[in-house]
């Protein structure tokens, strides 16, 4: 059935890739490794089909995607990211990636967050690679609207968000001290920022407690994949890739 609601898409010629919903299966007594992530792709998800109402999806997810043969290309050895350097390299050359609910894949999570962290630094690594490899689609004058969406989705999530993150807590509280308003929005960013670090930081603590709430695993889980991240650029540069890496444990 998955193949042909993703065969249909192709009756559109302006198609090349199809994009599967990824979902993550998880129990109430799962962890945050499980909880987290799949919070983390109902919003992916939601961005992804929201993308390609705009105008295409960026990037395929690789547990269920099609590709026209005409455009499959094999990517390079070291590549990390296959399935969103093959799909992004299909939308550059002026094809469209289509994305369907309708067609899933289901997955289970990782088996702790350490595992999860695994996955977490090899696509931050991929990303960052990835935005070395498609430079031209920074071209927002010649690739318009998917330039646009790549940037905003992907380049700024994997490369200036993590640090602005992090930099925003300082620079508020300087910010808010140095406030002469009657009403100081900067200590009540700041303030906010407080609360959120505090959820983390509680979601941290009860990480292996299936019971946790919402309230501190998805901060938590936030703040892991935005330190991850910043992993993700030593994880790249520390050693040489050989085409694989170490595989995380699944549950």
């Amino acid at each position: 059935e998955a193949l042909k609601i993703i065969a249909d898409q192709f009756s559109n010629p302006t198609i090349g890739c199809v994009s599967g919903e990824k979902r993550v299966a998880f129990s109430s007594d799962d962890t945050v490794s499980s909880k987290g992530e799949g919070a983390y792709w109902k919003y992916e998800s939601l961005l992804k089909r929201l993308d390609f109402e705009f105008y295409s999806a960026v990037g395929a997810a690789g547990e269920l995607f099609a590709v026209r043969t005409a455009l499959f290309a094999s990517m390079e050895e070291d590549t990390l990211l296959d399935d969103f350097m093959l799909s992004m390299r299909i939308a550059q050359k002026g094809h469209r990636i289509a994305y369907t609910s309708n067609a899933y894949a289901v997955e289970y999570g990782s088996l702790n967050m350490e595992e999860e962290g695994k996955r977490k630094r090899r696509i931050a690594a991929g990303g960052w690679q990835s935005i070395g490899r498609l430079v031209p689609l920074l071209n927002v004058f010649k690739f318009g609207k998917l330039s646009f969406q790549y940037v905003s989705h992907r380049v700024l999530r994997w490369s200036v968000t993590p640090f602005a993150l992090f930099a925003l807590f300082p620079l508020s509280a300087i910010l808010g001290y140095r406030s002469s308003s009657s009403f100081n929005v900067f200590y009540v960013i700041f303030a906010l920022q407080c609360l959120c670090y505090l959820c983390a930081a509680l979601g941290y603590a009860r990480r292996n407690n299936p019971n946790s709430s919402k309230l501190f695993y998805i901060p938590y889980y936030f703040m892991f994949m935005n330190i991850n991240v910043m992993r993700g650029i030593y994880y790249l540069f520390s050693r040489r890739f050989v085409g694989g890496w170490e595989k995380s444990q699944r549950k």
